[in-house]
């Protein structure tokens, strides 16, 4: 049974209010550990507090485990943002959509509160770097791109976290994370100005990802393994003052920071893709539970599986330059197909993105939306059918509750979900079957009305909201009709090389546009009024042809 979102709604702001507070007005005295974490060790602990029912695969065990969390009904969740400083691309979203999806699980189905913080990487080597070539200062360099970013998401229909946090706006607090890890005997300055995590310090925790990691010796550091916290500033590079002279933090403290000022020294899950697990998570956990001292920071670290294009074994990336961004994307696909594209298939393994994997997103949101506007027919009159076997729908509606909430709650296997989900549009489609003329047998509108609102109720929690798919080629078909419309009325004017006047009229050699604008108009006119598609005129091939090769060529411009 789904939860009401009222109320996790009225406590992520309750608590969000919270979080802000408490990333605006921090200051180093509040970054002493507080709460609790489990004791110094390398094996993975299971907490105490509220068991959700749910598994998830944690990839600290490399297995599935009860999902229980500090508080009931509440989850803290970090998770690594973007480093701004180029457009995100569709291996960002695929990992964004995929945890976005899993928070409205959790917060949809099984009534948990998501309490998200997400952290804004906006000062960086590449940030400097890409600054120097468009000579600009950083900061605007990654406030253009934050904004891009932010754009992105919204487009994709991705829920904003609860508070977004800059690392330029926490330096002190990070200076002051540092000076705390040194004060613990973890962490050392050089007199260059560098400070390093000691990893010999860990003893044999470091590795909780990779297992063991070999060392060597290295020229400034104690071990080859140890990652800077705080490194000098180089010529006309930004800086910060701090106790190891002028300089700015390194890549990985700036989480560790952040998530300690809103979550404390207990964080119930962290999320990322599966790239960042060694070295940036095993580096965070590592430099976490030095500064609270304790063995067990983040109960949860879920990672999602890289984008591949099809035929490539290398993952989607800026600095393999085989990346689309989520701009040039959604010039060809909807937020809806791309969040399809994802629920096909699970969150942690990789995923083979073609046009012809987005052709199957495509169809299958095709095919749900027919059913539905099928189904809305057949309960207003408007589609008369064959006698329905209603006592096997309703069945069917029940098994597919359980099954789906049965397969979320494994590890949310929205692949699972989602062939249960299809399957019972197949079987309420094998009972529409159109006849000419109605035999007076009992209809039974209200399984499809029960049918519709579930299959609707489960896309919703995904993100998707199958009704606007149909409703959108029709807004977009009337706009295009509009326009080829005024094209063919537009009124001859005087011929230009004699002045003679001519018959003010529609061009003739147009009237034919006029005929087929009309009569788009009265196929359009019943989906307009009903709010339902019957039997769509046109096919998608149609529809596509439609849009493609049946357009007004205009003039090239001048110097092409």
């Amino acid at each position: 049974m789904w939860r009401s979102p009222v109320r996790s709604v009225l406590w992520r702001d309750d608590v969000l209010r919270g979080a802000v507070r408490a990333a605006q007005t921090l200051n180093t005295d509040t970054l002493t550990p507080v709460g609790s974490c489990s004791a110094p060790g390398k094996k993975w602990v299971r907490p105490s507090g509220f068991d959700t029912g749910l598994k998830a695969f944690n990839s600290l065990t490399k297995q599935k485990e009860p999902l229980i969390l500090a508080r009931e009904g509440i989850a803290t969740w970090y998770s690594c943002g973007p480093t701004v400083y180029d457009h995100a691309h569709l291996g960002h979203a695929c990992s964004y959509v995929r945890f976005d999806i899993l928070q409205r699980i959790l917060s949809r189905v099984f009534g948990i509160t998501v309490i998200h913080a997400m952290v804004i990487t906006d000062i960086d080597d590449k940030i400097i770097k890409r600054s120097w070539e468009e000579n600009v200062s950083a900061s605007v360099v990654a406030r253009l791109y934050e904004d891009e970013f932010k754009k992105d998401m919204l487009s994709l229909k991705v829920l904003p976290p609860s508070v977004y946090l800059r690392v330029t706006e926490n330096v002190q607090h990070i200076i002051a994370f540092i000076e705390r890890i040194i004060q613990n005997g973890h962490a050392y300055a050089t007199k260059e100005g560098d400070v390093y995590f000691d990893i010999q310090s860990i003893g044999d925790r470091y590795g909780k990802f990779v297992g063991a990691v070999d060392s060597h010796s290295s020229s400034n550091k104690r071990d080859s393994r140890d990652f800077a916290l705080w490194k000098p500033s180089k010529p006309q590079e930004p800086w910060w003052e701090s106790p190891w002279g002028r300089g700015r933090p390194g890549w990985h403290i700036e989480c560790s920071t952040v998530a300690s000022s809103v979550f404390g020294s207990q964080l119930d899950i962290h999320s990322g893709g599966i790239d960042l697990a060694f070295p940036h998570h095993e580096n965070e956990v590592a430099q976490s539970e030095a500064y609270h001292q304790c063995g067990q920071w983040g109960n949860y670290f879920l990672h999602s599986g890289h984008l591949h294009l099809k035929g490539s074994t290398e993952k989607m990336s800026k600095s393999l330059k085989n990346y689309i961004t989520i701009k040039d994307f959604m010039q060809s696909y909807s937020a809806d197909e791309f969040r399809m594209f994802c629920l096909l298939s699970k969150y942690r393994s990789a995923i083979d993105y073609s046009e012809g994997s987005m052709s199957e997103a495509r169809a299958s949101l095709g095919t749900i939306s027919t059913f539905l506007h099928d189904a809305q027919a057949y309960m207003k009159g408007q589609l008369q059918c064959l006698p329905v076997q209603d006592a096997n729908l309703w069945e069917r509606l029940a098994e597919t509750k359980c099954f789906i909430q049965a397969a979320l709650a494994d590890d949310f296997d929205t692949p699972r979900a989602m062939n249960a989900l299809m399957n019972l549009v197949y079987h309420g489609n094998c009972q529409l079957q159109p006849v000419t003329k109605s035999d007076g047998t009992p209809r039974s509108p209200a399984v499809f009305g029960a049918m519709s609102s579930y299959i609707t109720d489960v896309l919703d929690i995904f993100g998707i909201k199958p009704l606007e798919i149909l409703e959108a080629i029709v807004d977009q078909l009337t706009r295009f009709r509009s326009d080829v419309r005024a094209f063919a009325l537009a009124r001859q004017q005087d011929d230009p090389s004699t002045g003679a006047p001519v018959k003010r009229g529609p061009y003739p050699d147009r009237m034919p546009l006029l005929k087929a604008c009309d009569a788009l108009r009265n196929d359009l006119a019943p989906m307009v009024q009903t709010g339902c598609i019957l039997r769509p005129v046109y096919t998608w091939t149609e529809l596509m042809f439609f849009f493609c090769d049946f357009r007004i060529e205009e003039p090239t411009p001048r110097g092409r």
